[in-house]
């Protein structure tokens, strides 16, 4: 609108000082009104550039046989003991560059961009993580191998195990002993891990592909990729019980049979509304934020003076639970279906208590507590055994 009036008013008045009334700079005035070039400004050549015919002599000097395989340093250096000068090192560059001819001449490996993993779990027992993670032993340089998996909705350890080496076979038995206590139907389940030789081995895929299960990798050198299973690994790590070295294998199952109950029926996970990992996979979560947030209508109701912000709700269960969640819309987690009682009900709530039933071999639940010393001392012999 201000180029239009002085366009207008400009004529008459002057240019300058309607610009000037109008606070707009005459040379922008100018600038706007001009028309637009036909095409591309080009870069003027500068004056000391070389000729076509010079640059054209120069190329196939370059391409001479004697000088095919020699920087344009070297090539320079040659000609001045020859008595000659075509022109300066760079501008032999720059010659080479305008025809391609600049280049790393060894094969450099170029390394593939992986696509980022993108797993959505809206249910219990849809998306699984797993790792490894060493355990110092008794002696330097010696270590346990702690093998867990972890449900990514509900962060329930399924499965887990301790061994005395990185195992494709024990990793096998572990998922397949899991699978079949928690009923994973063939279609259902994607089972995420690192690049690790037991993630990645044959015996694993082909088991999986038996099961019916989809297997998925973290990028390479990608620990990002995988944050639920480090972030288990450290919460075992940081408790105030953690030793620094285990005395035995028997010792850091023993550890294991501690932790791993507390971590599933006893942690109040940050991720999941501090709720526990047992109440959210079993589908206890409702009625457990339905009563605290009774507990907490109930404290508002008595003393409403003390909650300036009005009635407190309790943390929410969680909805959806992503690993690397695409940008924009896509990464709004769609509203999750609730799971029909009658269709789910051999692996969300397996006993009338909900309490996870144990088998005889592989330690895939975490109610082990409960069983008798005779039976721990049975799984303990059978792991020896695998």
């Amino acid at each position: 609108m201000t180029i239009e009036t002085v366009r207008k008013v400009g004529p008459r008045l002057g240019i300058a000082p309607t610009c000037a009334a109008l606070g707009l700079p005459t040379a922008t005035y100018y600038r706007r009104i001009r028309p637009p070039a036909p095409g591309p400004a080009r870069r003027p050549s500068p004056p000391r550039t070389l000729a076509a015919t010079e640059r054209t002599a120069v190329l196939a000097l370059l391409h001479a046989p004697r000088f095919v395989d020699l920087a344009p340093a070297q090539v320079q250096a040659q000609l001045l003991d020859e008595g000659r000068y075509l022109c300066s090192a760079r501008t032999m560059y720059r010659i080479l560059a305008a025809h391609g001819e600049v280049r790393e001449r060894r094969d450099q490996l170029r390394h593939p961009r992986y696509a980022a993993p993108e797993l959505l779990a809206t249910a219990p027992n849809q998306v699984w993580s797993w790792d490894i993670t060493k355990l110092l032993g008794p002696a330097k340089w010696t270590y346990f191998y702690l093998y867990v998996i972890l449900d990514l909705f509900s962060r329930y350890v399924v499965g887990w195990m301790v061994a005395h080496r990185e195992s494709a076979a024990l990793a096998t038995k572990l998922i397949a002993q899991t699978c079949a206590r928690q009923g994973i139907p063939p279609g259902q389940l994607t089972l995420h891990a690192d690049r690790g030789s037991a993630m990645t081995s044959k015996p694993v895929a082909l088991l999986l592909a038996d099961l019916g299960v989809t297997k998925t990798h973290s990028r390479p050198y990608v620990s990002n990729d995988n944050p639920f299973s480090e972030a288990q690994f450290k919460t075992l790590k940081y408790r105030p019980d953690f030793p620094e070295r285990f005395g035995s294998l028997v010792d850091a199952r023993a550890h294991g049979h501690v932790f791993f109950p507390w971590y599933n029926t006893a942690h109040r996970h940050s991720g999941i509304g501090l709720l526990t990992p047992h109440d959210v996979h079993y589908g206890l979560a409702e009625a457990r934020v339905a009563a605290r947030a009774a507990v907490l209508a109930a404290a508002h109701a008595a003393h409403p003076e003390r909650f300036v912000a009005g009635l407190p709700h309790p943390p929410a269960r969680p909805t959806a639970v992503w690993i690397n969640p695409p940008p924009g819309p896509r990464g709004t987690a769609p509203a999750p279906s609730e799971p029909d009682p009658a269709e789910n009900v051999a692996h969300i709530c397996p006993r009338s208590d909900a309490t996870p039933v144990v088998g005889p071999e592989v330690w895939t639940e975490t109610s082990t507590s409960r069983l008798t010393e005779g039976a721990r001392d049975a799984l303990a012999q059978t792991e020896l055994r695998s």
